[in-house]
């Protein structure tokens, strides 16, 4: 039964409001006894390998429900579990959008946007978990579930697109040899146009998810989905073979001839073998958590596998630590502020994104409500849908008000949940504690900025993958591989893929070159979205679902035919007479 229906039986309950002395026995039994601390939960099973020799449990772990108590031990445990699961995803979009590939923000300003997402991320995370119903309204804000949120990887390649259109316009400036110099107005111009932006996703809370849906299914969501992670593989690529900014160029300047610069502590030139080689060690580790660990090691092996290389990285001297010991001992947030401003060529692309982050929405808020044992349908469950997309667009002004691009909905911790068995709310906010707590330490954030480009690399490939592949399992799940959802894939893909892949082929459309700014702006926002594959390619896809009609292939006639078959089959002998004698009837009358 979910938490939020109503009693089985239509009488009146009274449940006896706690004294103050029952809540202090109830605090003290939590705190203060073995059962409220530890409980009988068995530590063993998250710690436990999966090595060929070792004698696997066959005794399933409890499963702890949404409101269930839960141990405070237990608590804590599962909440860093559920924190390590998702420190990768934080921590990957501030780096490179304050990067070499994204505004070259000094390192002070990258370790704040760091320590400043994982605050962003445990403060909108408890709003998506308490749920809060709105005064005298049907609706709700938030899930009620373990429903964490993080920024949206698919802000990424648009803000790159973006940057690199205004260091080209001269919004952003520029070295005499071409050098990119720090643009924090840009920074600036994407939190203000996501503020203004996150409305829509407001606004799409609004409509029933059942005609939500219908909009954009899985054949437009899947595509994009799986084009967002294409998109991004590039840039962990090349920050697995030494770095993806200026050094990896075909001709980089003489500072920039080796990675990431001349002054970095064992700069190689880019594609050396030794940076291969960090980036594999973090990629061979991640494996190895997968076949050989224990449970907790699997859900958080891409945190393992990152400090697996940063321990190599260190231990053969390509770790710079000045930007650690310069590193203030806590930050916060509002520590850096930047001017906010709309952009006006970014405002298409960051509504695409907001769209797109609606639909992620849906799809995380149902697979939490399947392995967290909840109704995936009825009045409850649209309401969390509901409740969870109006946070998600609200998390989303919160978010640029706070120094950090657009939020969504984190998938990861589905798997944890169903690895843990333990759906439980205690858990999520014990979730949001540790990520807090991970953000004010600044020295922690300051350690992330200062890891080797080739060990994020190897981290950050194979989390862009793991988006792709999400992509792909929402079209096998949603879509029946007919001839017409071939087409709409293929149609939507083709342009799509060249996109991704030929990102500059829009650039030279238009030639315009006068003092109208405003017509620039709509001129540049054209060439933006062309550029960006996904984009285009939900937009094709949702074009053509909504205009090809459904067809009815052979296979599926004969299912017809033999489902007619049975159901005449099952006729009652007095019902086929009648039907045969109307038949009749009805040839006489023609006839």
């Amino acid at each position: 039964m979910d938490e939020d229906q109503g009693p089985s039986q239509i009488v009146a309950q009274h449940e006896p409001k706690k004294s103050i002395r029952g809540r202090l026995r109830g605090v003290k039994k939590t705190f203060f006894t073995k059962q409220g601390i530890l409980g009988d939960y068995d530590y063993a099973f998250l710690l436990r390998p999966n090595l060929p020799f070792m004698k696997k449990s066959r005794q399933a772990s409890p499963f702890f429900g949404l409101n269930d108590k839960m141990p405070v031990v237990l608590a804590l445990v599962l909440g860093l579990q559920h924190a390590l699961a998702m420190l990768a995803g934080i921590i990957t979009p501030p780096i490179l959008m304050s990067g070499t590939t994204g505004v070259n923000l000094p390192a002070e300003m990258q370790q704040y946007l760091v320590s400043t997402a994982l605050i962003v991320s445990g403060v909108l995370s408890m709003i998506q978990i308490t749920r809060f119903h709105l005064y005298k309204t049907p609706y709700f804000l938030g899930t009620g579930l373990i429903s964490v949120v993080g920024i949206s990887f698919s802000i990424i390649s648009v803000a790159e697109g973006a940057f690199a259109q205004m260091y080209s316009n001269g919004f952003c400036p520029t070295d005499e040899d071409g050098t990119k110099l720090p643009c924090p107005d840009a920074y600036g111009a994407l939190l203000g146009t996501s503020a203004v932006c996150a409305l829509i996703e407001i606004l799409i809370a609004f409509i029933p998810p059942r005609i939500m849906l219908k909009i954009f299914p899985p054949i437009v969501t899947g595509p994009t989905v799986m084009l967002i992670g294409i998109s991004l593989i590039e840039t962990g690529f090349e920050n697995w073979a030494g770095g993806s900014g200026p050094c990896a160029d075909a001709a980089p300047t003489a500072y920039f001839a080796v990675c990431p610069n001349v002054g970095a502590p064992h700069a190689l030139p880019w594609g050396s073998p030794e940076y291969l080689g960090l980036g594999f060690s973090v990629f061979l580790t991640i494996i190895l958590c997968e076949r050989f660990g224990a449970p907790i090691m699997k859900s958080t092996s891409v945190i393992i596998g990152l400090l697996v290389g940063c321990i190599i990285a260190a231990a053969t001297g390509y770790f710079d630590r000045s930007g650690i010991d310069a590193a203030p001992v806590a930050s916060f947030i509002w520590v850096h502020t930047f001017k906010l401003s709309v952009y006006g060529p970014l405002v298409l692309p960051v509504l695409a994104v907001f769209i797109i982050c609606a639909c992620e929405a849906i799809g995380d808020i149902t697979a939490t409500c399947d392995v967290s044992r909840l109704e995936v349908e009825g009045r409850t469950y649209e309401s969390r849908i509901q409740g969870g997309v109006l946070a998600d667009g609200l998390n989303g002004i919160l978010a640029a008000l706070m120094t950090v691009t657009p939020m969504s909905t984190f998938a990861q911790n589905n798997g944890v949940i169903a690895l843990t068995r333990c759906a439980n709310r205690t858990a999520g906010y014990c979730c949001c504690f540790f990520l807090i707590i991970m953000g004010i330490f600044a020295k922690f954030a300051a350690a992330l900025v200062a890891i080797p480009a080739p060990v994020l690399g190897g981290m950050t490939t194979f989390l862009f993958c793991a988006v792709a592949v999400s992509g792909i399992a929402i079209i096998t799940r949603g879509v029946p591989f007919n001839r017409r959802n071939r087409f709409i894939l293929t149609a939507g893909l083709s342009i799509g893929y060249g996109a991704t892949l030929v990102p500059t082929y829009f650039s030279h459309v238009f030639s315009y070159s006068g003092d109208n700014k405003s017509l620039q702006g709509f001129l540049d926002a054209i060439v933006l979205v062309m550029e960006t594959g996904f984009t285009v390619t939900a937009f094709i896809c949702m074009v053509l679902n909504l205009a090809l009609e459904e067809e009815v292939e052979e296979t599926d006639e004969r299912l017809i035919a033999a489902d007619e078959a049975v159901a005449t089959k099952n006729i009652p002998v007095n019902a086929q007479s009648f039907e045969s004698s109307r038949g009749t009837s009805g040839h006489e009358k023609r006839v």
